[in-house]
């Protein structure tokens, strides 16, 4: 099983809208972290759709080792 790059140790902060569907990059290559670009072609890795609830600011992994993808659950504190 392929191991993610880690995009950042930090979460990112972003701006999301009520009902909007986005696709959270899952392996770490995307240059439009933390949303996908399609670089994950090639690898067994796939991007995840989720649909904000609300519009609010969410903080979406960068390390890719979140329990609770895409949304940060600080695991990014336990790794390097």
């Amino acid at each position: 099983m392929e191991t993610p790059e880690i995009a950042d140790t930090n979460p990112s902060i972003v701006q999301l809208e009520e009902g909007k569907t986005y696709f959270w990059c899952a392996c770490g290559r995307s240059k439009k972290q933390p949303f996908c670009d399609g670089s994950h072609r090639g690898t067994s890795f796939q991007p995840i759709s989720f649909t904000a609830e609300k519009t609010k600011k969410y903080f979406l992994c960068q390390c890719k080792h979140s329990s609770n993808k895409p949304f940060c659950d600080g695991n990014h504190k336990h790794l390097l």
